[in-house]
C-alpha cells in the first residue's frame, strides 16, 4: 500500500525598506539574509522558503508589489510571514489580528497619509477585523522556549497593519495563512538572535500544523 508523501509547507517572507525614523529597518536586513542564513542552519522536513520580498514602507504604494508576492503562492499550505518594526518593542510580537482602518499618524514614504479611511470598503466600516488562522497561542507557546514573545492584539493603523489586512484578506479566500511579526530594533535583540527567532518561528509552524 503506498503511503501518501505529506504535503509541504511553503512560506513566504516580507519585510519593509527603512522609513522616517527608522533609517535601518532590521526586517529589511532579515529577509536580505534570510535565505543565506536559512541554507546554513536548515529547514524542518516538509518545510520549503520560497520567496524574501522587501516592500516600500507604504500603504496604497506597496500594493502591486504585495500582491505580485501574494499572487506567487501555490500549494495547499502556503504561509505568508510579514515582518515589521515596531521602534518602541522590548520582545517579538505575534499579530492575532488586523482591522479594517487606515490612520497614519505620519505620511508613509510615497506621502501618503489617510485619516480614518476603510482599507477594503466593502467588508464594512473601520472596526471590522479580521483574524490569522494560524495557531498562534501555541506559535507563541512554542517560541516561548528560548524567546521574549507575546501574542498582540493590536497591530496599529499604520502601513504595518494595512499591508496585514489585505494578507489576511487574501489568505481567507485563497486558503493560505498570513501571519505578521512585529520585532524590536537591533539594538534590543541583535540580528543574529532574531534571524534564527524566524527559522525558530518555521519550526513552530510544524509543531502546531
Amino acid at each position: 500500500m503506498e503511503t501518501k508523501e505529506a504535503a509541504t509547507i511553503k512560506i513566504h517572507v516580507t519585510g519593509f525598506k527603512a522609513f522616517h525614523g527608522v533609517p535601518e529597518n532590521p526586517t529589511e536586513a532579515i529577509v536580505s539574509k534570510l535565505k543565506e542564513f536559512i541554507s546554513r542552519r536548515g529547514l524542518p522536513s516538509g518545510v520549503s522558503l520560497e520567496s524574501c520580498t522587501i516592500l516600500e514602507t507604504a500603504g496604497e504604494g506597496a500594493l502591486p508589489m504585495l500582491y505580485q508576492v501574494l499572487g506567487s503562492g501555490i500549494g495547499e499550505q502556503v504561509i505568508w510571514v510579514h515582518l515589521g518594526v515596531n521602534n518602541e518593542g522590548q520582545k517579538f510580537a505575534i499579530e492575532h489580528q488586523a482591522v479594517n482602518e487606515a490612520t497614519f499618524r505620519c505620511p508613509d514614504e510615497l506621502g501618503w497619509q489617510p485619516q480614518k479611511l476603510q482599507i477594503i470598503p466593502e467588508d464594512g466600516d473601520i472596526s471590522r477585523s479580521r483574524q490569522t488562522s494560524c495557531c498562534d497561542g501555541r506559535i507563541v507557546e512554542f517560541l516561548k522556549k528560548g524567546y521574549d514573545v507575546d501574542i498582540s492584539y493590536n497591530a496599529g493603523r499604520f502601513v504595518c497593519n494595512y499591508v496585514y489586512y489585505h494578507s489576511l484578506r487574501f489568505a481567507e479566500k485563497k486558503g493560505h495563512k498570513s501571519l505578521f511579526v512585529h520585532v524590536p530594533l537591533f539594538s534590543v535583540i541583535d540580528e543574529d538572535t532574531q534571524l534564527q527567532f524566524v527559522a525558530s518561528l518555521f519550526e513552530a509552524f510544524v509543531s502546531t500544523s
